[in-house]
């Protein structure tokens, strides 16, 4: 009978077994001592109620199966001195991670007063969910840890992005039963098509079911078995079961199910590298089933605990002021027989350390982990070969995207060795007029291709998905473990992973407090197909809030860029992809636009965020009479249409035409790294002249960075207003008050005394706006003087 053959119980030898097992305990033990108790860590003395910590937090249910996952990790990683990291889908079971890090010596190691013997266990307990100590999920000042799990979802994509370009590394992957419910995990099963057996790692799912999420069964823990095989082998996908709740058995079970999954990995990534198979093969996928709570008080008053959902966090629940309850988790702790685990001085005995593996191998050490340690710069080209030449501003047209493309191009060929940028998105990169990057790589596809496809590669490095959480995971696991990307996304549906973006903003705001955490390249969005030119797609797609709701989270983490045209995208572009740890936000069209600037105006201009164009404007004195601004390339083009307007009909007017490419540089200084000063705000924009600003979004947004200074009272913004149809490209923004015959005519209004002077130029304007509904009824396109404008 070989290995593999063998009954779990015989799987393993009784030294194995017993190795095993004295670490399972040990780091259970731990887990336990981290939720309750902040002095006695080796229960040298009775437990008493002040050795118990005020207020109890932290998740039990889970961290049991955690707990043994590590302990199995630990021992393929020794025995086949194989490179792997662990991404902890249920990271509320914190205190399991936490104690097996300590059991390892990567948290001394990373925190040296927290030292691998009993001073060191006794802070390990009292800083857990402890004022001034480390969070309860699996948080960035985790070792070895790039997902926190707070919000569940998005564990499997961010190991598949882990293993993207990794090809020597394991990525397991833990999956609690409520994580295996969410929208975003169901896609990311699918992440296996897209997987290259040759150039990237591979990726050990282990779905975890313990029966229960917080307070309901799970719903593929009820499955029946055969249901469930289906599932996962209809996801491509084979799985192997561990099932049990005898700890020995379990171990045989999971010891045999990880050594079988190894063996078959690398069976696949064998025939793929050295045999040439390009068939896709059904990756192992371990469904591991014990109880919640597995090993703790059975009942607690009466009730049922040890596989229930009453277990998902604190079984014991008022230790300090029951005295039953604190007997009970005396006899709870003392059943791992801790003395067995620690010798006198709280140090793991060599029994429990028997499978931990050496230096980087260990889970909570591992580079990838820590991507900033493995980073290294982009090699940008310079932008001179990629710019657009400007003669004059406002008489050719170029699509920013399509520009963009180019460059994009350039760094997939440089990094075709290296293999460390990838360009993500959901069906969208030749829509979004960036197809040219498909002549330095295809599009990653491991399922069979017909002759009418284009672009599919197995090796290819343009991610493309139809779900925007999958493309959002993989890019933040490929960023944590070291690597760049670009998100490429229509404007109105980025808001999907409006959540994801959240967690990785909070997590790369915490990393930035941590001195060990090295900085890693920045999440970029490039947002197109955006509000303004949604011409056939009409209401649905027109949403500009992203921007919003990024510019709501930390300050020294978020930027927003709305580069006005094909030369500011590609210096904006060349500043983000060279930038770290921070989420950039690029807004930019993919139809035609106007050239404004050359590249070195551009360099200028986007160096400082927010510049007067005074090519644009008719001011000569001290200060305008009004001030026109714009943020975006459509707003952009309207104020710059209003400016020559406004030269034609009142020469004497003094104009000042002011772009923001830099949105954060409305805010003042004291609130975002980017803002400006008062004194700078008020010498731009001026403290007490009417301000008319054209926004590419909602115009509240720009009223609430500006609101603080001193001429706010003065600003007029128009933007979107929830007005969208399938229309034409200057209907849009006369549907929402921001075309140019609006825009001169709030200058009229706002000038004082100009109104009464400029009463004709009023009417005029206005009935412009009224020959123009009409006409796009009769002709379905816009006025000839529109859309044949130019600057001249």
């Amino acid at each position: 009978m070989s290995d593999s053959e063998q009954a779990p119980a015989n799987y393993l030898s009784d030294k194995e077994l017993l190795a095993l097992d004295a670490h399972w305990r040990a780091a259970n033990y731990l887990t336990v001592g981290q939720i309750y108790l902040m002095a006695n860590p080796l229960l040298d003395e009775p437990l008493r109620p002040e050795h118990i910590k005020p207020r109890l937090l932290g998740h039990w249910g889970t961290s049991p199966g955690l707990n043994l996952v590590h302990t199995h990790l630990n021992r393929v990683i020794k025995n086949h001195d194989m490179a792997a990291v662990c991404v902890w889908g249920p990271g509320h079971g914190g205190p399991a991670v936490l104690a097996n890090s300590w059991l390892e010596g990567s948290y001394s190691q990373t925190y040296p007063d927290v030292s691998r013997d009993a001073e060191g266990m006794a802070l390990l307990f009292r800083q857990f969910s402890f004022p001034g100590g480390v969070p309860s999920h699996v948080a960035p000042q985790t070792p070895g840890s790039i997902h926190e799990g707070g919000e569940l979802g998005y564990s499997l994509s961010h190991a598949y992005g882990v293993a993207l370009d990794n090809p020597e590394l394991l990525v397991a992957c833990v999956i609690g039963d409520g994580e295996a419910e969410t929208g975003p995990l169901a896609a990311s099963w699918h992440s296996n098509k897209f997987l290259d057996p040759v150039h990237d790692g591979a990726v050990l799912p282990i779905l975890h079911l313990n029966g229960y999420k917080i307070a309901n069964p799970s719903i593929l823990a009820r499955l029946p078995v055969g249901e469930l095989d289906d599932l996962l082998r209809g996801l491509g996908h084979d799985p192997l079961h561990v099932e049990g709740d005898d700890p020995l058995h379990v171990h045989g079970a999971m010891a045999q199910a990880m050594d079988t999954a190894v063996s078959r990995i690398n069976a696949i990534q064998h025939g793929a590298r050295r045999e040439g198979v390009t068939e896709r093969h059904r990756w192992p996928v371990i469904v591991l089933r014990t109880p919640k709570g597995w090993t703790g008080p059975a009942e607690v008053d009466g009730l049922l605990v040890e596989g229930t959902w009453r277990a998902h966090q604190v079984p014991l629940a008022a230790v300090r002021e029951n005295p039953r309850h604190l007997e009970q988790l005396e006899q709870w702790l003392r059943s791992y027989r801790p003395c067995e685990l620690f010798d006198d001085q709280g140090r793991p005995r060599a029994q429990v350390l028997e499978y931990i593996p050496e230096g980087a191998r260990r889970l909570g050490a591992s580079a990838h982990t820590n991507g900033g340690l493995l980073v290294r710069d982009l090699p940008m080209p310079s932008l001179e070969g990629y710019a657009v030449p400007v003669d004059k501003p406002g008489t050719m047209q170029h699509e920013p995207t399509r520009v963009l493309g180019g460059l994009l191009e350039t760094v997939m060929a440089r990094t075709a060795g290296r293999r460390d940028f990838r360009l993500f998105g959901p069906d969208e990169t030749a829509s979004n007029r960036l197809q040219d990057v498909y002549r330095a790589t295809g599009k990653a596809w491991q399922e069979k291709t017909l002759e009418v496809d284009e672009n599919l590669d197995r090796h290819g490095r343009v991610m493309e998905i139809l779900s925007e959480h999958t493309c959002q995971g993989w890019l933040e696991g490929y960023l944590l473990t070291g690597r760049h990307g670009v998100f490429s996304c229509y404007e109105a549906f980025v808001h999907i992973v409006d959540s994801m973006v959240n967690q990785h903003i909070k997590w790369l705001r915490t990393a930035r407090r941590i001195p060990w955490r090295r900085p890693i390249a920045s999440l970029n969005y490039l947002l197109t197909s955006h509000v303004w030119r949604q011409d056939n797609n009409g209401f649905s797609h027109q949403d500009p809030g992203f921007i919003d709701h990024v510019l709501n989270k930390s300050p020294e983490v978020v930027r927003v860029y709305l580069p006005p045209d094909a030369n500011t995208l590609l210096v904006v572009a060349d500043h983000v992809l060279r930038s770290r740890d921070y989420v950039n936000v690029v807004v930019a069209g993919k139809q035609p636009c106007f050239d404004w600037l050359t590249l070195d105006e551009a360099r200028g201009h986007c160096a400082r965020g927010a510049g007067i164009w005074d090519w644009a404007g008719t001011e000569t004195g001290d200060e305008p009479d009004v001030v026109l601004a714009c943020a975006g390339d459509v707003p952009t083009l309207e104020v710059l249409a209003a400016a020559r307007l406004l030269r034609r009909h009142l020469p004497d007017l003094a104009v000042r035409v002011v772009n923001v490419v830099d949105l954060a540089r409305l805010l003042p200084a004291q609130e975002h790294p980017h803002g400006m000063a008062d004194a700078e705000f008020d010498a731009l924009f001026t403290a007490d002249r009417p301000v008319v600003f054209a926004y590419h979004g909602y115009p509240w947004l720009i009223h609430r960075l500006a609101y603080r200074r001193t001429g706010h009272a003065h600003f007029h913004v128009r933007g979107y207003k929830e007005e969208g149809s399938t229309t034409t490209p200057f209907d849009m923004v006369v549907r929402n008050d921001l075309d140019r015959y609006r825009l001169a005519m709030d200058v009229i209004d706002r000038v004082p005394g100009l109104a009464v002077r400029a009463g004709s130029v009023r009417q005029e304007l206005a009935d412009i706006r009224l020959r123009h509904h009409a006409w796009i009824r009769e002709h379905g396109t816009d006025l000839p003087e529109v859309a044949e404008w130019t600057w001249n």
